[in-house]
């Protein structure tokens, strides 16, 4: 009688369970390895510029947003240097280089010396209702400079000595030193702005300056 052997199909253990295929590897993402971009040679060269003022600050990367709203070439401002101090800032976001230089300058030698010899008290803060905002210039269909980040919206200082000073109230209601002492940081802003608007312009501009980087020649 003859014998047939019955050969079973071999099932490896490893462990105590059931060895498998391995699980397909992820082919590594392009984009995570993409170097940042570059910024051109004008804005390398304005962040050189603005960290020769003593500037605290990092560069943004480059945003595009759609319907012509965008940060690009931006830096967010972190503190500003003056003379022998540091002046912090508040509700500031994203702001053009070519913006931030101005502005560095304008609040060392527009604002700060106008203090301390107006006020007799360094300013310590710059207070702000922001820079970039995806929005239009009220009552038109044409972008705001906001929309680039290319516009700071200044409310207020605040002084050394504890005081605070802000375009809403002191600008007709303070004392005639600091009613004054507003009145100078606006025309100082005339001088290194395009565009600077104030609560000279219209209402909506009661409690805050307007200052925009925009190569216009436009003050009120």
């Amino acid at each position: 009688m003859r014998k047939f052997l019955l050969t079973l199909p071999v099932i490896a253990l490893v462990s105590g369970c059931i060895d498998s295929p391995e699980p397909p590897r992820r082919k590594p993402s392009r984009t995570a390895n993409r170097p940042a971009r570059q910024p051109d040679a004008n804005v390398r060269q304005c962040l050189s510029k603005l960290g020769g003022q003593q500037a605290v600050f990092t560069p943004v990367e480059d945003r595009h947003y759609g319907s012509a709203c965008s940060t690009v070439g931006t830096v967010k401002l972190a503190a500003l240097n003056t003379d022998n101090a540091t002046v912090s800032l508040s509700g500031l976001g994203p702001v053009t280089c070519s913006m931030a230089t101005p502005f560095a300058a304008w609040v060392r030698y527009g604002v700060d010396r106008a203090a301390q010899q107006i006020l007799g008290s360094r300013v310590i803060k710059v207070e702000t209702f922001g820079s970039y905002s995806c929005r239009n210039v009220a009552g038109t269909n044409r972008r705001s400079g906001h929309a680039t980040a290319n516009a700071i919206d200044v409310s207020g200082f605040v002084l050394g000595d504890g005081r605070r000073i802000t375009v809403l109230d002191d600008w007709n209601g303070g004392t005639s030193a600091e009613r004054r002492f507003l009145r100078v940081v606006h025309d100082s802003a005339c001088k290194r702005f395009g565009t600077t608007l104030g609560p000279g312009y219209n209402a909506a501009h009661a409690n805050h300056l307007h200052l925009e980087a925009d190569g216009a020649d436009f003050c009120r």
